[in-house]
């Protein structure tokens, strides 16, 4: 459609009275149409109400001063993005900076846009408990709950990813996640690796990694009975010597033949410790839950593999702060190269899509 978004007016009252996600001017209608369907199945394009500006396209004549006729281009409706049953993004507006500081926004926003939907609200926050995203800040007399929970964490999810902010109405608090606060990647794909060719993999990036929980090997069952012991079964009519000892024996050759025939590995680990920086894992598994993207594909039609690779830190308290220690984001700004060099070497190798934490695909050459 022809034209450009409305401009969103200083005194638009649903300004204040819906939570507001607020984009930088480098960022598209069609980005935000990819990171809905990435989260919700049922993400579609409507029109946003009756109240909305007629729609007219093509270019309109406007008599200037300067200039005489000329032509420039009409202004568009704004649409509304389906997220939920109750739920629908209505959009964009443009802005400027006196409206965007009117609000609280940062002074960059070129775009706005509003949620539509109902409050749905539960307990208040409980006090001490971790709050990554902000929300027990910007909800402190109940937190969001159903369609307005999906909603508003989606919105941050994307204030995260396209370097915007969200406005919480009520509150009136301003949410501007940092984009580097996730760093954790998943590949899915319908290729599985054998443990050993993961830790090949992963090693050709990080020579120092290692099977998950290789320091700990597992030498059979510890012997507890003691002559004692048996002597004080047996006085209580429980098996006598001989049944016991054949019990036993047959017990460690059960032992004996799984740990010298290891059953198929269904899910398992990569670990490479980063000293100070914690540890970063590899952990492969089936993935049952897909992003709404990749659904219905082809090659997810036979089930999918996910490697995810996950950063922990070592203060792990620090992954549920919203502003963590210069420690802790130094020791991550130091690891986030090292989970994309990751992913991108298990991408190489199995193929399939690249997802963040949000479930928002990432396309492997960004790495």
């Amino acid at each position: 459609m022809a034209g450009e978004p409305p401009l969103l007016a200083p005194d638009d009252p649903q300004a204040r009275t819906q939570h507001l996600l607020a984009l930088p001017a480098d960022v598209g209608a069609d980005e935000v149409e990819v990171l809905a369907a990435s989260r919700f199945g049922a993400a579609r394009w409507e029109a946003a109400s009756t109240y909305e500006p007629p729609p007219r396209t093509g270019l309109v004549p406007v008599v200037t001063a300067a200039l005489g006729m000329r032509q420039v281009p009409s202004t568009r409706p704004a649409r509304a993005l389906r997220l939920g049953r109750l739920s629908r993004l209505v959009g964009p507006y443009r802005t400027d900076e006196h409206v965007a500081t009117g609000l609280g926004l940062p002074a960059a926003t070129s775009t706005v846009w509003r949620l539509d939907c109902p409050a749905a609200r539960g307990e208040a926050p409980w006090p001490g408990g971790g709050d990554r995203e902000g929300l027990n800040r910007a909800f402190p007399d109940g937190l969001p709950v159903r369609d307005e929970e999906r909603a508003v964490r989606w919105l941050v999810a994307v204030a995260r990813r396209l370097h915007g902010s969200v406005r919480i109405a009520g509150s009136g608090v301003v949410l501007t996640p940092d984009p580097e606060a996730s760093i954790d990647l998943t590949v899915l794909t319908d290729r599985w690796l054998e443990p050993a060719e993961t830790l090949g993999v992963v090693r050709r990036v990080l020579p120092a990694a290692r099977p998950s929980g290789s320091g700990q090997a597992w030498a059979g069952p510890a012997p507890t009975e003691t002559p004692e012991a048996r002597r004080r079964l047996g006085r209580h009519g429980l098996p006598d010597e001989s049944v016991r000892a054949r019990l036993s024996a047959e017990a460690d050759a059960f032992d004996a033949h799984w740990l010298a025939h290891p059953p198929e590995a269904h899910a398992f680990g990569v670990e490479v410790d980063l000293g100070l920086d914690g540890m970063l894992v590899v952990e492969v598994g089936e993935e049952a839950a897909l992003p709404p993207l990749l659904v219905g594909l082809p090659w997810t039609a036979g089930g999918v593999v996910a490697y995810r690779v996950h950063w922990e830190p070592v203060d792990v308290e620090d992954l549920e702060t919203e502003r963590p220690s210069l420690a802790h984001r130094v020791a991550r700004g130091r690891t986030a190269p090292r989970v994309h060099a990751v992913a991108r070497a298990l991408h190489d190798a199995v193929g399939g899509e690249v997802a963040d934490e949000a479930e928002f695909l990432v396309h492997p050459e960004d790495l």
